[in-house]
């Protein structure tokens, strides 16, 4: 391999045939799809993705040699990005409905999921994406469960989410010391409506800073004076905030809309 791994941007170069068909089979690329690739690498699965003639390829790439070398080896077939995806702004997928893959650098991971979350302009025909498995569990996680947590509620207010496939250190190059797991999401048919996604951000923030605790302290801090009615929601102040599933979070984020808190 021409290029050496940078260990400051986490990369690990998946390399098995297998996991890649695999990705390629759950995405049913149509001749009328436009791709946004995630940190393609050296393009093993940008390949995979040519091969189904998709309309158009974007590829997201913050190595500036990864970059050129993509460049070299499939020429005007992709368009490069060489930046970094949490600087691509809300301007750049407007009007577009991407079918997204990515092998998302295990660090901001979550970051990126949950800025696709709460954008206003982003739209998917469907991501196909890979995780560290701590984080794909937490992200599929069960209400009640020791791994539900905010990326659950933020996925799942907008996506129907299913696990692929779980992925060994052996199909990268080089190992992590950990394993990975491919996640499919297709956008919901309805979706809950708030005004403010970031209202939910700041709601999911504030009740599982101390998750452990009971949800009577961050009601009173969010909503202040004003009362909050607890029975029109279905909880209870001795819950927990791993006790109240993704529609109760987004019926707290209307009544705190509603109030203007």
């Amino acid at each position: 391999m021409r290029i050496k791994p940078k260990k400051s941007l986490g990369q690990n170069f998946l390399h098995d045939k297998n996991i890649i068909n695999k990705i390629i089979n759950a995405s049913n690329i149509s001749c009328d799809d436009e791709i946004l690739e995630i940190g393609p690498g050296t393009g093993n699965l940008t390949r995979f993705i040519l091969n189904q003639n998709p309309k158009k390829i974007f590829v997201v790439e913050k190595d500036f040699n990864l970059s050129k070398e993509l460049s070299e080896k499939f020429m005007n077939k992709i368009n490069i990005i060489n930046t970094d995806i949490l600087k691509i702004s809300d301007e750049f997928y407007f009007g577009k409905k991407f079918l997204i893959f990515g092998n998302l650098p295990y660090n901001i991971s979550t970051k990126i999921l949950s800025n696709w979350c709460l954008s206003k302009e982003f739209k998917i025909s469907k991501m196909i994406l890979m995780f560290q498995k701590e984080v794909a569990d937490r992200i599929v996680a069960n209400v009640n469960s020791k791994n539900y947590s905010r990326i659950t509620i933020l996925s799942n207010w907008k996506f129907d989410i299913k696990k692929i496939i779980d992925v060994k250190p052996s199909s990268f190059f080089p190992k992590p010391k950990v394993h990975s797991t491919v996640l499919q999401f297709s956008p919901k048919k309805k979706i809950h409506e708030i005004r403010d996604p970031k209202n939910l951000e700041k709601i999911t923030k504030v009740f599982f800073n101390q998750r452990r605790k009971m949800i009577k302290k961050p009601i009173q801090n969010l909503f202040k004076n004003n009362i909050f009615d607890y029975k029109k929601i279905g909880i209870s102040p001795s819950d927990r905030p791993q006790n109240l599933n993704v529609n109760k979070y987004l019926e707290i984020v209307n009544e705190y809309e509603a109030l203007g808190s």
